[in-house]
């Protein structure tokens, strides 16, 4: 009860307050984004299309502070949208994503390599030549047999590594059998892997895959020594490709990173490495993270998700505290899953009534309201190419219908209702809020859902990416978030759809889902070369997935970023999730 009255006045003040600002809303570019701090003469949304408090000078530090940590600062064991952001600062990828303001940061440039991969006609071979003279933090000369071993640890050793996605595995040829660099001894590791020199590095693939240079984008792709790796003891000492070297790490408390000598500019077109240090402080209250933002203490959330719903009253109501803030769509969903072997949830008329249960515009009202998303009928976004509007469970003005679910729970069999668990993350309070409020929508159809709730860094490791651990806690229901891994259809859906995304552990497939037909549309949508037909594939296969009803998309993300005085060169990325690009973000203290 509490939950709902705290919910209820946030979403009255930034009603008041998004009314009250309306009509004085300004043009987004920033003319005079060099002036001040942060704020400065900048707009509110000013660092979606332009790049906020430009500044050349070097020194200082970044602070970062995240309420949790990260699944692994290692680049060959991570998944998280802002450890793909941040490991850009220590590893270099065959190519990444420009570091722009806008649009223009959706380019896929080249990183380590000299050029986008190239492809063969039918999309089954690609090349990418290394750039020459880029070196470890040792000295030592990058080449291609390093970039090699990161992919074939990263994706082909579950064992040591279960984070990450499994592209590569899934299209390299005889990836299916390959063991990984920990079990298989022989020289040649991989051989769809070809190194014929230094500087050249070609995948052969099983099917055509017409995002390769896309999937290279990944901190996969990013070298490392074999000689240094010590497979999950590796995030204690990594070794470094980029302009920053770590210093200090600890998985409780966080890292410092300083410059890497042996990182040259000459090499690197992409990095301008302005800061002398770079702070990472992990397991910081959210809101805590918060005020320090505020305060001006830190230069970022590392998680870049954006204000907690206690906060935004603070920013919202006042013009130059507004004025700092930037609200872009995340091209991200809100959801929960539903697992297919917990029962009742491999009855899909089960599945239909919790679909039809819950109350997706509470859900968003729970935590402020529009400045967080849109209520969602799709998985893929709208911002996200490939998307597709429909609807199959439709509800007045997104409310939830009490009648279709007890209709759905009657023909499912059950017609009282039924027990379940539903997990969310603890310290991710606006999911925990949102879990609460469907916990609410589910009572009244006869549904109990018992909420448990987990540390993010652990969250896919050791709980809900855990098929046996979900089975034997019947967590039937499970929140969850996810961004495009680049930005199309299938970048989206693949790891998240796809039954070769199951895993052991670390998984990201929460709904255990393995239907032949989402599997095919997704292989064949991948393989076809011509990009309009490739992209109109992927709002039928979403069309699949909401039929097997396993996915409630509960709201399109969006993220109320806070700039602070300090923060120089802020703009939002689109190509990591809607939060700030960190390769460009400085101090001016």
């Amino acid at each position: 009860m509490n939950s709902r009255k705290t919910a209820a006045a946030i979403a009255v003040t930034l009603a008041m307050a998004l009314g009250a600002s309306a009509c004085g809303s300004s043009d987004k570019n920033d003319s005079d984004g060099n002036k001040g701090g942060g704020g400065g003469s900048a707009k509110a949304d000013a660092a979606m299309s332009s790049i906020v408090n430009s500044t050349d000078k070097k020194g200082g530090t970044v602070v970062f502070e995240h309420s949790s940590g990260p699944d692994s600062l290692d680049p060959g064991n991570t998944y998280y949208g802002w450890v793909q952001n941040f490991s850009r600062l220590y590893g270099r990828t065959l190519v990444t994503f420009k570091p722009a303001a806008g649009k223009e940061g959706l380019e896929v440039v080249p990183d380590l390599a000299t050029s986008l991969g190239k492809a063969s006609p039918d999309a089954k071979t690609w090349t990418y030549t290394l750039r020459k003279g880029v070196k470890f933090q040792d000295g030592t000369e990058v080449t291609s047999k390093d970039v090699k071993y990161a992919i074939e640890r990263s994706n082909f050793a579950p064992e040591a590594l279960s984070n990450g996605p499994t592209y590569f595995k899934s299209y390299l040829v005889g990836g299916d059998k390959y063991k990984g660099p920990y079990k298989d001894k022989s020289p040649e590791g991989l051989k769809s892997i070809e190194t014929p020199d230094d500087y050249t590095i070609t995948f052969k693939l099983n099917k055509p895959f017409a995002d390769m240079d896309y999937l290279a984008t990944f901190s996969q792709t990013a070298p490392v020594p074999q000689t240094a790796d010590k497979g999950a003891e590796y995030v204690q000492n990594i070794v470094s490709s980029g302009p920053y070297k770590f210093d200090s790490y600890s998985e409780s408390s966080g890292a410092t990173l300083s410059r890497n000598p042996e990182w040259d500019q000459a090499s690197d077109p992409i990095r301008k490495a302005l800061p002398d240090k770079i702070e990472l402080k992990l397991n910081i209250n959210a809101t805590t993270i918060d005020e320090h933002l505020l305060n001006d203490t830190i230069t970022a959330d590392a998680g870049g998700t954006g204000l907690q719903s206690k906060t935004q009253p603070k920013v919202l109501v006042k013009a130059d505290e507004k004025a700092k803030t930037d609200n872009p769509y995340a091209g991200a969903l809100q959801y929960m899953a539903m697992n297919v072997n917990v029962k009742p949830f491999d009855n899909v008329d089960c599945r239909k009534a919790v679909q039809y249960a819950v109350d997706k515009a509470g859900a968003v009202n729970s935590i402020g309201g529009s400045v967080k998303g849109d209520p969602a009928s799709t998985l893929i976004p709208p911002s996200v190419s490939g998307y597709k509007k429909f609807d199959l469970y439709a509800t007045p003005g997104n409310k939830g219908d009490e009648a279709k679910a007890k209709a759905a729970l009657t023909a499912c069999g059950k017609p009282g209702g039924f027990k379940t668990t539903l997990t969310a993350r603890a310290d991710r309070p606006d999911e925990v809020t949102v879990a609460t409020q469907i916990q609410e929508s589910l009572k009244k159809v006869g549904i109990t859902a018992d909420i448990k709730t987990f540390p993010s860094d652990k969250y896919f490791t050791d709980f809900a990416g855990v098929p046996a651990w979900v089975h034997k806690n019947n967590a039937g229901l499970m929140m969850m978030a996810w961004g495009a891994d680049w930005p199309s259809g299938f970048g989206f859906l693949d790891q998240i759809v796809n039954g070769s995304a199951i895993k052991p552990s670390g998984g990201t497939n929460l709904m255990e889902l393995n239907d032949p037909k989402i599997n095919k549309a997704l292989s064949d949508g991948i393989g076809t070369v011509d990009p309009a037909a490739r992209q109109a594939a992927w709002g039928n296969v979403d069309q699949l997935v909401m039929e097997n009803a396993s996915v409630v998309p509960l709201f399109y993300r969006k993220n109320l970023l806070y700039r602070p005085a300090s923060a120089g060169n802020v703009t939002v990325t689109e190509a990591y999730l809607g939060m700030y690009d960190y390769t460009l973000l400085t101090s001016t203290k």
